[in-house]
């Protein structure tokens, strides 16, 4: 068992099992799987347990003006109309209106194909993170508490994090952008300045473009470039407009970047920004796609490089927001070997526990054999992006093994290129 703070945190988890619904079929990378396997193993590492209260935060679906605070009216209707449960039972006309509806709103049959009941799921993923950031924020939108004590100065929502979906359309696995709805409820209702820091291996370019002329919201985003990787965006140069210009922060990382080459970008910048902003809260996004194992991404960081995010946002929430802090889930592809240790990680790190060495048993015997099944789609996925398969065990443990992670080729010259890139966003953005 993990040992136990000797106070009780001031952290809550937003979780919700109608949530596992925003599944996009067995063939798709995105599986409500990878969500059922991080709440087993949280349950069963004792990290959290599901029936203490003090731990979990009650959350509900987003309304239609809450998500009308992010998306237009038009695109909010035409999901709710992509929703339909049997479409089989649709008329031959009534089927075609709504593949014209697919086509113009961003959906199809590619990365993000419409789902059964979808307006209903991904409002209540929209609502979590509402509730997560309006709770730190202490308004009644984040529910009720006993004493200013008991109101929670971090949560964490796993299955928030979709920030590719833009105002009027659906992209990259993402239908309502949670992460805009509920900062732009904060900035309704407060006169709050929000950092956002995107971890995540693809640029989140759907809440660049919600607050890219607004200054109130500093967008920091470490990613691989999108010369190679979707959506395309996030150069160093995209520095916002109007009164937001310079405070849309980019640092592009080239592919097969490392754990001490991030790192580096890191902390080279992270806190001369948010120094120089002094943000009154903040909004993580915590894809673990930058590992050397997810099947879609050219990253190569492992657990340790992913655990020094964690820990920076972390410390940057108590340096400089009094210790509000929202972390959201986001990508991550890896769904058994990498996903739910990544965000068991997150949980502890957020809740103060100290992380088991080794994963339980009872979780390896459960998931394990539905590795092995999906083993062979994951390794030929892996050889379609240039990788090499991974190691071949199941992890045993919570950190990654080393050994499992040679050096990469062109290591100094990939470094070096990252070097160059952290530079110019130093010369650019951060004030002498």
């Amino acid at each position: 068992m993990p040992e136990q703070p000797s106070s009780p945190p001031r952290a809550r988890l937003i979780f919700d099992p109608a949530e596992f619904k925003y599944d996009f079929g067995p063939d798709h990378p995105l599986r409500g799987r990878r969500l059922i396997s991080l709440m087993d193993l949280l349950e069963t590492s004792g990290l959290w347990q599901s029936e203490n209260e003090q731990t979990r935060l009650p959350s509900r679906a987003a309304t239609i003006e809450e998500l009308s605070l992010n998306h237009t009216a038009e695109y909010i209707e035409a999901v709710q109309r992509l929703s339909v449960v049997d479409r089989e039972a649709l008329s031959p006309d009534e089927q075609r209106e709504l593949e014209k509806l697919e086509l113009h709103y961003g959906f199809g049959e590619g990365d993000t194909p419409a789902l059964p009941d979808m307006h209903n799921v991904c409002s209540l993923i929209a609502g979590g993170s509402l509730v997560a950031l309006s709770a730190v924020m202490g308004l009644p939108e984040g529910g009720t508490f006993s004493s200013e004590e008991d109101r929670p100065l971090h949560v964490y929502h796993p299955a928030g994090g979709l920030h590719h979906a833009w105002a009027d359309r659906a992209s990259g696995f993402c239908i309502y952008n949670d992460i805009s709805v509920a900062i732009a409820h904060i900035l309704q209702t407060t006169e709050a300045k929000v950092l956002y820091i995107d971890f995540d291996a693809h640029h989140g370019d759907g809440v660049q473009k919600s607050f890219y002329d607004d200054p109130r919201v500093m967008k920091i985003s470490f990613h691989e470039t999108g010369r190679y990787l979707f959506p395309g965006t996030g150069d160093v140069l995209e520095l916002g407009s109007g009164l937001g210009r310079g405070y849309t922060v980019n640092i592009p990382l080239e592919p097969f970047t490392e754990d001490d080459s991030y790192n580096e970008a890191m902390n080279a910048l992270l806190h001369p920004l948010v120094t120089f902003f002094a943000p009154d809260v903040i909004v993580s996004v915590h894809g673990c796609d930058t590992h050397a194992w997810d099947p879609l991404t050219h990253l190569k960081l492992t657990l340790r490089g992913i655990q020094k995010q964690m820990k920076m946002a972390h410390q940057l929430a108590h340096t400089y927001c009094q210790g509000r802090w929202v972390a959201l889930g986001g990508g991550g592809y890896d769904l058994y070997r990498v996903v739910p240790r990544a965000w068991s990680m997150l949980w502890a790190e957020m809740s103060d526990q100290t992380l088991p060495k080794e994963l339980p048993a009872e979780w390896i015997t459960r998931w394990h054999p539905e590795w092995l099944a999906v083993r062979e789609k994951e390794e030929a996925a892996q050889e379609v992006m240039g990788k090499a398969p991974a190691a071949d065990d199941f992890p045993t443990t919570f950190m990654d093994r080393l050994e499992d992670f040679p050096a990469q080729p062109r290591r100094w010259h990939i470094n070096e290129a990252n070097h160059l890139t952290v530079a110019l966003v130093r010369h650019l953005l951060v004030p002498s």
